[in-house]
């Protein structure tokens, strides 16, 4: 059998760690504000700025809960899975309390009711971020480097599903008929169903995927390819990166962060810019938003397989020419425009496309460059880059929105997504070193 032959049930196995994460933060990011303004009644201010601190609070836990998932010694349940079970296990009594807090404060508003909403969920963002960067780094511990790309995309995909899960779930129980004109919403079932898929998700994965041996398996086949390790071993079993690879390793980083201020900048002001400059209403600028997101997920697959045939660096820099051409299309379909128009739907579905075309890579790319060793560490740089990008833009474009014209945000994104071209430019390492099978072949294996 062909030793570079990705194995799909494994990746997906594998992935469900990623779809339990993705099922919580669409859960958290679509009920938190809600519960913050309408129970608490705390103003936007402040609304922002808590839920804002996941993505500061994540600047440091996820590089740091991933070195130490590095470090971790090889037990009975490896050296990812232990973060795993003890992030989740957490983060479902934590998360199950809000509701608690959330319907408490309805029935009898106390300030103390609001201080402990306000604990539990910090320490709740603690347990999630101690486990994130353990579950990513868990693909590549157990993945050969040349085929990480096309399982990234399939993790990529079952996060996706997490995310769908949760809006179905999400829209069958609570339709616009059980919640207008409702004073107050009780979301206990929904959290404890969200527990559940998060429990079940994670129960599968300790229960297939044996992580010592997989991540044994890998590091010997990798001992086979020296010409795939970029890092070379300080003799104490931990990487230092020669110094070419160091400045692509920061070039890197640096495309990353600037394309996710381009990309993130549009999608967390997209509904106020059009409602500011086109004066249209959610439905249809919800439906782009999704058409995006629908773009993405039919595209992960085939951009995994492209990436394989041409190469991951020359994906991304053609998913970068495409968003920013989008970004620059949308500012031309957008400042004359009084209404959602069709061409703006096809136009975010190309958005979709060029961020997976990014998106599916990027990670990949990273973890190249160092060996099993400090894949946990090197997953944190990928999230120091792409969540301290998160924290910046929603400040700095809706500044110079303020400031300027709320038409600057298309410009605005597409000129940083143009700037990570051009530091891609500097990368010269993490592209794929070995030939994988092409096309429908290498998706064929379904074996354990």
């Amino acid at each position: 059998m062909n030793e570079l032959k990705l194995n799909n049930k494994r990746t997906i196995l594998v992935g469900l760690a990623f779809l339990s994460i993705c099922a919580f933060w669409q859960m958290y990011d679509n009920l938190v504000p809600l519960i913050l303004r309408r129970t608490f009644a705390l103003d936007e201010s402040l609304t922002g700025m808590i839920m804002a601190a996941d993505n500061v609070l994540a600047l440091f836990l996820l590089p740091l809960f991933g070195g130490l998932s590095d470090k971790c010694g090889m037990g009975k349940l490896g050296r990812r899975t232990p973060f795993i079970l003890a992030g989740t296990a957490g983060a479902v009594v934590l998360m199950n309390l809000l509701p608690v807090l959330d319907n408490s404060y309805a029935a009898e508003a106390a300030p103390f009711k609001l201080a402990s909403f306000v604990i539990v969920l910090g320490l709740l963002l603690v347990a999630m971020g101690t486990y994130r960067s353990p579950a990513v780094a868990l693909m590549p511990d157990v993945t050969p480097k040349p085929l990480r790309s096309k399982a990234n995309a399939i993790i990529n995909l079952m996060g996706a599903v997490g995310g769908v899960l949760y809006l179905g779930v999400s829209a069958a129980m609570y339709p616009a008929s059980k919640t207008e004109g409702v004073a107050h919403v009780d979301y206990q079932p929904l959290f404890l169903i969200v527990a559940l898929i998060m429990v079940v998700a994670v129960a599968v994965l300790l229960l297939t995927i044996r992580e010592p041996k997989l991540a044994a398996e890998n590091q010997a086949l990798e001992q086979r390819h020296p010409e795939w390790n970029l890092a070379k071993d300080d003799g104490s079993g931990h990487e230092t990166l020669p110094a070419p690879v160091k400045r692509s390793l920061g070039f890197l980083l640096a495309s990353i962060a600037l394309w996710f201020i381009g990309y993130n900048g549009v999608t967390t002001w997209w509904s106020n810019y059009t409602a500011e400059v086109m004066g249209a209403g959610l439905q249809g600028t919800n439906i782009c938003l999704t058409v995006a997101t629908v773009g993405a997920i039919v595209s992960y697959i085939p951009i995994g397989v492209l990436a394989s045939k041409v190469g991951r660096k020359r994906t991304i820099q053609a998913g970068v020419v495409l968003l920013a051409s989008c970004f620059l299309a949308g500012y031309l379909l957008t400042v004359r425009a009084t209404a959602i128009t069709p061409i703006m739907y096809v136009a975010f579905a190309l958005v979709g496309l060029a961020w997976a075309a990014i998106n599916v890579n990027s990670l990949p790319m990273v973890v190249e460059m160092c060996r099993g060793s400090d894949v946990g560490k090197f997953t944190g740089y990928y999230y120091t880059a792409s969540m301290a990008a998160q924290v910046v833009t929603p400040v700095l474009a809706g500044t110079l929105m303020k400031h300027i014209s709320y038409r600057i945000l298309f410009p605005y994104a597409a000129f940083f997504v143009a700037m990570s071209f051009v530091t891609m430019l500097f990368v010269r390492h993490g592209d794929s070193k070995a030939e994988a099978k092409t096309g429908l072949d290498a998706f064929e294996d379904m074996d354990d």
